[in-house]
């Protein structure tokens, strides 16, 4: 993807105060760290809205140019939405240097129907849906595919049985589950109880005389 250009500013005002101000003139309030150090930006809000739209979550490197024609490359760490009105409220930037490797967290995207679903019945259950990785700024991708069209049943994929572009890092542990197929559950046989043998009646024994013993008397 090409590299997008952001207008940014500084700004001065702080506060819950300031911040409602600059969203009813259409501007973000953001925040640009870069080494412990923090710098207060204000950004359009149509622009940052196309840059979320655009990148769809992935890891980007932005420009972000301003005023007085300073350029600073970076990174979208996270945004705020308003969880009623769906509006942007914040964004908050990390400073990049192409030269200096950064720890960044890519999405994962599961891919192709596993033959222990396709062939055995088995069901498709997802692990890690991100990855943490050590890479340059330029070497982020914007995501990481993982193909499990040879997963059979009873198994699973691991962070470590991935391919991984060159350059990255992986800091993930290997031993951590992408994905995996559940066996399908075997199908419990009722058998049928065999009929209980019929239990001959008891032989009554009376207590007494009979009455063939009391004539006979």
């Amino acid at each position: 993807m090409e590299r997008i250009t952001i207008k940014a500013e500084a700004r001065d005002s702080a506060g819950k105060g300031a911040a409602r101000s600059l969203r009813r003139a259409e501007i973000i309030p953001g925040v640009l760290y870069r080494e412990g150090k923090s710098l207060p930006i204000k950004i359009n809000k149509k622009e940052l809205a196309l840059f979320i739209h655009q990148t769809a979550g992935e890891q980007v490197v932005v420009n972000l140019t301003f005023p007085d024609g300073e350029s600073r490359l970076a990174i979208m760490k996270d945004y705020q939405v308003d969880p009623v009105k769906r509006e942007l409220l914040h964004s908050d930037f990390f400073e990049v240097s192409l030269k200096e490797a950064i720890c960044v967290t890519v999405a994962v995207h599961v891919i192709g129907e596993p033959i222990g679903v396709k062939r055995d019945g088995g069901i498709l259950q997802h692990g890690l849906t991100e990855i943490e990785v050590e890479c340059l700024p330029d070497q982020i991708p914007g995501h990481i595919e993982v193909d499990v069209s040879g997963l059979a049943a009873g198994h699973a994929l691991h962070v470590g049985d991935i391919s991984m572009p060159e350059g990255l890092k992986v800091l993930t542990p290997k031993t951590e589950v992408v994905a995996l197929v559940a066996a399908p559950k075997a199908e419990e046989v009722v058998e049928a109880a065999a009929p209980a043998a019929e239990t001959a009646e008891p032989e009554v024994i009376k207590k007494g005389k009979t009455a063939e013993e009391t004539a006979e008397k």
